[in-house]
């Protein structure tokens, strides 16, 4: 049976109009569903039965963001055309702007352009442990749904240029805390708590915030300053020759001179300036590239499935073999490295020290997480410790 794809709006008899996305497996916002998504919003702006409006995704799952085919179609074609207008005419215009509440109803994920979209609404109700972000960056390209200039309003700025230039996300608990979410319901209740709240805002019983317009988490403009400043340096360090880091920095601040719509608009400029750039095409084929890593015909399509690594045997701590033992261990695994005497094994093992000490100095480890890695690691001169292994790795030397 195929898969629905699209967008629905059901109207209940409480006034409330459920908009739903359906895009298996993780709803993601391709052109269609971006088209449903403002058929749908005018619609229910429009009619006089509708009292408020809940976002939902299908399945348990908000939204994955973006549709990310879309980036490769345009990087063949160079036709920016091929980019659906988001950011002002259904983001601004039709979610944020209406005149009639929106809340979204967030379960499983919420990611990119799907956390853009939740930040437009005037509430939003997670269940746990939902996945929150904007992982853009790390395909050459900015938020460009208006996550630049919400994000830094609903966490504060220090909070949102830490979660954006290093494409990190956080769980619903803690965008609770944060104020990124506003109440945190069991799976069950999301939709009936997302509906209640939204008729409260309606009736006036709870406040009509837009997020695009709050200033209150902003601070001064010398504090914002400074935090800019150390954004800069943190971009400057984890990513000396990448431009969009320090060109969403650019947009960030434009936002807070300016005002956050000023913002927007500078955002969508600099978004479709850095898709058709050589960085954003590189990391969008490494994206996919890596994806077609798994899938082995064979292998995974009749229902094979990777042994579970959980201990490995390194033979040669030389450069490759102290590298290939840093990887295990930073995916958790525990390494043995075996060496032919103990002037080379000091090597290696040091070797393996240098490079966790290397990671944690450019931010890309804390100092933690690098003792808990190399309270894996273990240094032999024999074979004895090979006996529970899943795996043994020699690196040969090459002439």
């Amino acid at each position: 049976m195929a898969k629905k794809i699209g967008v629905t709006m059901e109207v209940g008899n409480d006034g409330v109009a459920v908009i739903t996305i359906s895009n298996p497996p993780v709803n993601s916002l391709a052109s269609p569903i971006i088209s449903g998504l403002k058929e749908k919003f005018r619609d229910a702006n429009q009619r006089n039965d509708v009292k408020a409006i809940v976002l939902i995704g299908n399945n348990g799952r908000f939204s994955g963001g973006f549709d990310i085919n879309v980036f490769q179609q345009v990087h063949k074609t160079g036709d920016l055309s091929l980019m659906p207008e988001v950011s002002v005419e259904l983001v601004c215009n039709l979610m944020e702007d209406s005149r009639k509440p929106v809340v979204a109803a967030v379960e499983g994920l919420a990611l990119g352009g799907g956390l853009e979209l939740a930040m437009a609404c005037h509430a939003r109700v997670a269940a746990p442990k939902a996945q929150l972000g904007l992982p853009e960056l790390t395909l050459g390209v900015i938020p460009g749904f208006g996550g630049t200039q919400r994000l830094p309003r609903l966490v504060g700025l220090a909070k949102a240029t830490d979660m954006i230039l290093l494409s990190k996300s956080i769980s619903s608990e803690e965008g609770h805390k944060l104020g990124l979410i506003d109440a945190l319901v069991p799976p069950g209740d999301v939709l009936s708590t997302s509906r209640k709240w939204a008729l409260d805002i309606a009736e006036e019983r709870k406040p009509f915030l837009q997020s695009l317009h709050r200033t209150d988490k902003i601070g001064s403009l010398s504090e914002a300053r400074a935090i800019l400043k150390n954004s800069r340096q943190l971009a400057k360090k984890i990513a000396p020759n990448m431009p969009q880091h320090h060109a969403c920095i650019e947009v960030i601040e434009e936002g807070i001179i300016h005002g956050g719509y000023s913002g927007v608009l500078k955002e969508a400029e600099v978004f479709k300036q850095l898709v058709l750039s050589d960085t954003a095409k590189g990391l969008v084929h490494v994206f996919f590239a890596q994806r077609a890593t798994s899938k082995v015909p064979n292998v995974t399509d009749v229902g094979l499935k990777p042994r579970p690594i959980k201990k490995v045997a390194v033979i040669g701590g030389g450069l490759m073999g102290s590298g290939i033992a840093t990887a295990l261990l930073l995916s958790n695994i525990r390494v043995v490295l075996k060496e032919i005497n103990s002037e080379f094994l000091m090597k290696g093992i040091k070797s393996v020290e240098a490079n966790m000490k290397s990671l944690v100095s450019r931010g890309k480890l804390t100092q933690d997480k690098a003792g808990k890695a190399l309270s894996l690691f273990k240094g032999v001169l024999d074979y004895t410790e090979f006996n529970d292994v899943d795996m043994v790795i020699e690196v040969c030397l090459q002439f």
